[in-house]
């Protein structure tokens, strides 16, 4: 055998390896990559993503970070920054798991509407038809004495029941405890045990029959269908998946969303082989000074809470929100019908809701938003105070996440990271308005 053909058989040989790690590589993203300027984004203009979090994360604002931006269906940016557990020295890797908190939601939304479109529930029913507890519910008003201006609360018969819309809405008229300014509900939620003071958003102790059973003979903070506020109207959701599915939240959701989409790290607690990979925040929030309680998500919980109970990596959320954004499919696995997607990401509001508490405001800091079926949805290409097109739609976590879905530039993007700060918004239009700069086409 001459040198030459040694030569050319060692050249073959390592291009076969090098093909097979790239494939390799390749098959652990969670989408196929491509080169930024072959989807008409910049890779210049993208490098200002990571010029932003490497700055926050040496003025340590963040302990650390994971973006992914997609468009077209091609990841064209993924990148970890700082650390994952700042304590332990641990970097962030991008396969690191993040508490999503509200981002449990719209997958729990999304859950919900595979029964819709099994007919096996209607957006027109009571919630009572599947949670008896919430049969003839009582509303808790307020009365204003003109003279000394005192505030005070009655109990009044609501005007009719919430229904499944309105739990995917948020206008069923349950509140959240650390959020409403009605004692008689807030008090009825601590007695309830879902709401605890001294941790925000942990509704997960008691078993869900309990939960949903305690939760529905509390009073209503607003009649049914008249205002938007935020509320534990996901964590009822997912008690209505588990009645009319008869399985746990977690078990339904890994049989029919998180197991077809290959969301492999998401669920509603994180097992010890994987303990090593979960995010965590900075000891004391550097902007408020308050310390950082997040969730215990080392075990299986009471129950599986919709609202704000689930953990994902940026990866798997990112494959979520490519199913969402090809009108609910992903890789042969379909996990709703494309009307159902486009009924999610439409207005639900309308002229007749009040929004005294204004879904843009609370996750943006912006108005030019509505709300739809569990998602934010961008009313128009103006108002809003930051980029975004018509129809796009969102939402985000407490502890720092936050997704988007463009279906008009067709750009999904993500990002993870474990700061409950008062400064979280701001990072929402930030990564909003870097990805859509980075738009060349």
């Amino acid at each position: 055998m001459t040198t030459r053909t040694l030569t050319f058989r060692s050249a073959a040989l390592t291009a076969a390896v090098m093909l097979a790690l790239s494939a390799g590589m390749a098959f652990a993203q969670p989408l196929p990559t491509a080169r930024p300027d072959s989807v008409g984004m910049s890779s210049e203009r993208l490098e200002r993503i990571t010029t932003f979090m490497r700055q926050e994360v040496a003025d340590k604002k963040l302990p650390g970070a994971v973006v992914m931006v997609a468009r077209k269906g091609k990841l064209v940016y993924s990148q970890a920054f700082g650390s994952q557990n700042n304590a332990a020295g641990a970097p962030m890797t991008t396969d690191t798991i993040f508490r999503i908190y509200s981002m449990t939601k719209p997958l729990v939304s999304t859950a919900l509407m595979m029964l819709v479109e099994e007919g096996k529930v209607q957006l027109t029913d009571p919630v009572s038809k599947f949670l008896p507890s919430f049969k003839s519910p009582m509303v808790s008003t307020p009365s204003f004495d003109a003279v000394s201006g005192a505030v005070s609360y009655r109990l009044v018969a609501a005007n009719r029941e919430p229904t499944v819309q309105d739990l995917l809405r948020h206008t069923s008229g349950i509140a959240y405890g650390e959020l409403t300014r009605n004692p008689l509900v807030r008090d009825a939620y601590i007695k309830a045990g879902v709401f605890k003071p001294a941790l925000d958003f942990d509704a997960r102790e008691l078993p869900g029959p309990q939960m949903a059973d305690a939760l529905g003979r509390a009073p209503l903070a607003q009649q049914p269908g008249t205002h938007w506020e935020y509320s534990l109207s996901v964590d009822v959701q997912g008690r209505v998946v588990e009645a009319v599915s008869g399985q746990r939240l977690n078990d339904f959701m890994q049989a029919r969303l998180f197991g077809p989409l290959k969301m492999t790290d998401t669920a509603f607690s994180v097992p010890a082989a994987k303990a090593g990979r979960l995010a965590e925040a900075f000891a004391k929030d550097p902007a408020s000074g308050v310390d950082n309680k997040l969730i215990d998500v080392s075990q299986v919980p009471g129950n599986d809470s919709g609202g704000a109970g689930g953990v994902s990596t940026a990866g798997d959320y990112l494959r979520y929100c490519q199913a969402m954004l090809n009108g609910g499919q992903l890789d042969g696995a379909r996990i709703l019908a494309r009307p159902t997607v486009t009924l999610m990401a439409s207005d639900h509001l309308g002229p007749t809701v009040n929004l005294t508490m204004n879904p843009g405001n609370l996750l943006l800091g912006t108005t030019g938003y509505t709300f739809g079926l569990g998602l934010l949805v961008r009313q128009g290409e103006g108002i809003a105070a930051v980029h975004g097109s018509t129809g796009e739609f969102m939402w985000a976590g407490y502890a720092g996440t936050f997704f988007w879905a463009d279906p008009k530039e067709q750009v999904c993007a993500v990002y993870m990271t474990q700061a409950p700060s008062p400064l979280r918004a701001s990072y929402r239009r930030a990564m909003k308005n870097l990805v859509a700069q980075s738009i060349v086409d």
